[in-house]
């Protein structure tokens, strides 16, 4: 999982990053003062007596939210949303095993846990579950490494199962290593192979089906990655248990370590690309889950958009995917730092607030807290803000929260972008490489001012385009809040 990285390795590559980088880290991150003005964190008190690590969150249609701990608890809390919460806490279910999903349906929970797929139920209807199904146990479990996450219901009633391997380079218990569909009946097959330590595992904006990797070996950054039928997601440690999926088709060409992502893509036909590549420490340093904002800008302007967590950091950034050439890439951005324990899953509460929280257990977080509940809200007030980022056949067209000044707006040179990729290969983690800067060759800034249209000198495929936009000013003279964007470039568009 994403928060079972090796902390000696960590550390060493942490301290591998120049000045100028920790630098620019903290220029990008440094502005916990004013998110607070915009999004504001509310503590949810957890009474004494309870420890709460929460995994998994599930919103019922009666509002209430149950959460799903790393202790196998089911708690459903009521009040959550008050302006100042003291929300009750109602002890549904226990004798589970680390809860990392929480489905809902026909007054049932199905819940994820690292050994199967559980159906629970109250049946006495006194409010405690007495009824525990299997509803697929058709993956092993041997360590604590083995974690499983788990998605909501699409709207076919299918729920996914993102397997974590048994360390960090070998997958010894069944499927380890492998995306599943269960289907309504428990029918279980396998839908992807080469996952190494998943976070989360969900629909993106658009429907299509994702799930998040942490940095490690074949993964020198944490991502963002689409999980289709047949697809190999590039760690080759599972492919020992091909014989047993014959839905998967036959086992991929082995990828060479070295390469780039980019090259091995036209060797290994089933290889799927990192969609949106999280800088390594600059945007979190283990993303777990996430979650996408359906709450009809109760929440702000990021309606559709995907919020995800950080354990390891304590923050919550965005995301934002698009299909290009039939391959899935996009943006990542900042959005709000200073939560109080390690972040596990998030989820959007009823009137539109979003529920943060998880634990600090066996790795180092930024957050001081062993484990907490705490809820972002939106002020009402509007952030200057880079809204969207989507790539055009030469360059980019970048969305603004607010209208953006026509002097800095139209001058190329508040547009600064440098690109950079990372070797595809089985080291833990790895450096960022072959930094290129492209010239910005002109911009036209949209006469409401809420977009602009870059042309670039150079594109370049495989390479994630780092944006910083500090200079530029709003039209009412506000800055920034967050200056830095980043996209992943899988494809480019042909010209219209």
């Amino acid at each position: 999982m994403k928060y079972s990285h090796n902390l000696f390795l960590l550390a060493a590559f942490a301290c591998s990053l120049s000045f100028a980088q920790a630098e620019e880290v903290g220029g990008r991150w440094g502005t916990e003062e004013r998110e607070r003005e915009y999004y504001p964190i509310v503590n949810v008190p957890i009474p004494k007596d309870l420890v709460i690590e929460s995994g998994a969150y599930c919103l019922l249609p009666d509002g209430r939210m149950a959460v799903g701990t790393r202790h196998g608890e089911i708690y459903i809390l009521n009040g959550i949303d008050e302006k100042k919460p003291n929300p009750s806490y109602h002890l549904y279910a226990t004798g589970l095993d680390e809860i990392f999903g929480l489905a809902y349906k026909d007054g049932a929970f199905y819940v994820t846990q690292s050994c199967e797929l559980t159906r629970v139920t109250d049946t006495k209807r006194n409010g405690k579950a007495n009824r525990f199904e299997t509803i697929s146990d058709a993956w092993g479990y041997a360590n604590y490494h083995e974690y499983a996450f788990g998605s909501k219901f699409d709207k076919d009633g299918n729920l996914y199962v993102a397997l974590g391997l048994s360390n960090s380079y070998d997958s010894y218990a069944f499927l380890r290593g492998f995306a599943l569909k269960v289907s309504p009946d428990g029918k279980t097959r396998a839908l992807a192979s080469g996952l190494r330590s998943p976070g989360g595992i969900g629909h993106n904006e658009h429907g299509a089906l994702f799930y998040i990797e942490s940095q490690g070996p074949w993964n020198c950054s944490c991502s963002l990655k689409a999980v289709t039928p047949g697809s190999f997601q590039g760690h080759p440690a599972s492919f020992n248990w091909y014989k047993f999926v014959q839905e998967m088709g036959p086992m991929p060409v082995a990828p060479k370590s070295g390469s780039r992502i980019i090259t091995e893509k036209e060797r290994v036909k089933q290889l799927a690309p990192y969609a949106v590549i999280f800088p390594y420490i600059r945007m979190g340093r283990s993303i777990t889950g996430f979650v996408v904002d359906r709450t009809k800008g109760k929440f702000g302007p990021f309606e559709d958009q995907l919020f995800l967590g950080d354990y390891t950091q304590s923050l919550i950034m965005r995301a934002t995917t698009e299909k290009v050439n039939g391959v899935w890439q996009g943006a990542c951005y900042p959005f709000r730092e200073g939560l109080s324990t390690g972040i596990l899953n998030i989820e959007f509460t009823q009137v539109g607030n979003l529920l943060c929280g998880g634990t600090n257990r066996g790795w180092p977080v930024r957050g001081i807290k062993p484990f907490a509940l705490e809820r972002l809200d939106w002020s009402g007030k509007m952030p200057f803000e880079i809204k969207r980022i989507s790539i055009e056949p030469d360059g980019f067209k970048i969305a603004f929260t607010k209208p953006v000044d026509a002097t800095t707006g139209n001058d190329p040179k508040s547009y600064q972008i440098t690109t950079f990729t990372h070797p595809y290969h089985g080291g833990y983690g790895g450096p960022e490489i072959e930094r290129t800067k492209p010239t910005v060759k002109s911009v036209k800034l949209a006469d409401d001012g809420l977009s602009a249209i870059l042309v670039l000198d150079n594109l370049s495929r495989g390479h994630v385009h780092e944006f910083d936009l500090s200079t530029l000013r709003a039209r009412d003279k506000d800055e920034l809040l967050h200056r830095n964007a980043y996209y992943t470039v899988n494809e480019v568009p042909a010209a219209k």
